[in-house]
C-alpha cells in the first residue's frame, strides 16, 4: 500500500513495528483460533452466502417439484441447517473471544501511553513553571493543577462511585 504523504519516520517505525507483531501474533495463535478464523472470515463472504442460496435452493426445489423426493418433509435440510449453525456461532465466539483479547490488549497499550504522555506534560509544566520563575514571568494559575500526576486508579474509583454497575444474572 502506498501512502500518497510521507509520515513521519517514527509514526512510519510504529506502524511497521506494530505490524510485524500483529503477524508474530497471528502466526503464534493457537490451530484452533487460525481454524476458526478462516471458518468465520469463509461464512461472512457472499460466496458462503451464494454456496447456501445454491445448495439449499437446490434441495429445496429437488425435492418440491422434482422424483425421487430424499427429503420430502424437508427434516434432514432443517437438521442439517440447525447443527451448522451450531457450529458457525461456536466459530463466531471462538473469533470474538480471540478479537476481544487483542482489543483489550490495545485498550490497555493506549491507557499506558496516554499515561506516559500525561506524567510527560506533567514534567514539561514543571519545566514550564521554572522557566517562566527564572525569566520573572508569572505562571497561569492553573500550572499547578497540571503539574500533578493523574492517578488512573483515582479516576478509576470515581468512576466506580458515579457509574451504575450493570446487573448482575442471577
Amino acid at each position: 500500500m502506498e501512502i500518497s504523504a510521507p509520515l513521519n519516520a517514527t509514526l512510519d517505525d510504529n506502524i511497521a513495528r506494530l505490524t510485524r507483531r500483529q503477524q508474530q501474533a497471528d502466526r503464534a495463535a493457537p490451530l484452533a483460533d487460525r481454524l476458526a478464523g478462516r471458518i468465520t472470515a469463509f461464512t461472512g463472504s457472499m460466496a458462503f452466502v451464494g454456496l447456501h442460496v445454491a445448495l439449499f435452493g437446490g434441495w429445496i426445489v429437488w425435492n418440491l417439484w422434482f422424483a425421487p423426493k430424499f427429503d420430502p418433509t424437508f427434516v434432514v435440510l432443517a437438521m442439517i441447517a440447525s447443527v451448522e449453525a451450531i457450529f458457525l456461532s461456536t466459530f463466531v465466539l471462538i473469533s470474538q473471544n480471540r478479537m476481544a483479547a487483542q482489543s483489550q490488549a490495545r485498550a490497555d497499550l493506549d491507557l499506558h501511553i496516554n499515561l506516559l504522555a500525561e506524567h510527560e506534560l506533567s514534567r514539561l509544566a514543571a519545566l514550564v513553571r521554572q522557566i517562566a520563575e527564572k525569566v520573572g514571568v508569572e505562571p497561569p494559575a492553573d500550572l499547578t493543577e497540571i503539574e500533578q500526576d493523574v492517578r488512573a486508579e483515582e479516576i478509576l474509583d470515581t468512576l466506580d462511585q458515579v457509574t451504575p454497575s450493570p446487573p448482575q444474572a442471577a
